[in-house]
């Protein structure tokens, strides 16, 4: 249970941080509607990951570090619908972070999930003949 407490502060801080970007002013740029449903699914994520015992959570934890860290590195790279932004500042490192503290803690519960799921845990070192 520790770890999902760990993941939920890690969506609730990336979740905040794009909540403060987007009313510092990300809201009149293109990808304004996608911090909201940032924020938006943090929260809800973050809610699943405490409250509901299943590989569903972790799973969504995973892709919600891995969407969102992918989604700023294309923008400080290449441009995400019209927007080039920088690695630089408190909250881009802040939410980096805290992404890939949901990529780690969500790989990490789906690893020990598998290991708990039925016909998982003796079906390894099986191979289809």
């Amino acid at each position: 249970m520790r770890l999902r407490i760990v993941g939920a502060v890690a969506l609730v801080v990336s979740a905040a941080v794009h909540l403060y970007l987007w009313f510092d002013g990300v809201r009149q740029q293109s990808v304004g509607p996608m911090f909201l449903v940032n924020v938006v699914a943090g929260v809800v994520i973050a809610v699943l990951l405490l409250r509901w015992e299943h590989w569903v959570p972790p799973f969504l934890t995973l892709g919600f570090g891995l969407a969102t860290l992918g989604a700023f590195t294309i923008a400080s790279t290449v441009g995400l619908l019209g927007v080039h932004t920088v690695w630089a500042g408190g909250s881009v490192w802040t939410a980096a972070v805290a992404e890939v503290v949901c990529i780690v803690v969500g790989a990490t519960l789906l690893v020990r999930e598998r290991a708990t799921l039925p016909g998982m845990a003796h079906a390894q070192g099986r191979h289809a003949a």
